[in-house]
């Protein structure tokens, strides 16, 4: 499936004092954050936000995570995260992440991550089975 043929969500988020170095440029660390508060922005947008799947007893822990930083961004920045899920196999999430800077349009950081899926007692769970409407939604999506 093509990049363009599957679902994105965008997030924006405002860089803070606090997430930036003494030399006024945002700590590389911070931007795994960035990635986590989209892919929760994303959750939220297909109906599934993670105070949903957790009362359902649904976790999604993060497998791996790859991150390629680009430019530096700084205090007051606003980068635009654009999520995209690049696949989804019943038992894990893949999703990319292209951040720009919003005032410039320039990419400042390409990453990735995947997700799989635990119960209350963190043993891995198939959706299909264990939330088979969570499934069909993330199926759909996907396919979008």
């Amino acid at each position: 499936m093509k990049k363009s043929e599957c679902f994105m969500s965008k997030y924006i988020h405002r860089v803070n004092y606090y997430e930036t170095d003494n030399m006024g440029i945002t700590d590389h660390s911070n931007y795994m954050r960035f990635m986590e508060e989209a892919r929760m922005n994303f959750l939220s947008e297909i109906g599934y936000p993670m105070t949903r799947l957790e009362k359902e007893g649904i976790t999604s822990p993060v497998v791996s995570v790859n991150c390629e930083y680009k430019h530096t961004t700084t205090y007051s920045d606003e980068i635009e995260i654009e999520v995209v899920l690049e696949k989804y196999t019943g038992v894990k999430l893949f999703l990319s992440y292209t951040m720009r800077n919003s005032n410039t349009n320039e990419i400042v950081a390409i990453a990735s991550s995947t997700h799989c899926f635990i119960d209350e007692g963190g043993r891995p769970i198939a959706l299909k089975k264990y939330a088979p409407e969570f499934d069909a939604v993330l199926r759909q999506v996907s396919q979008e």
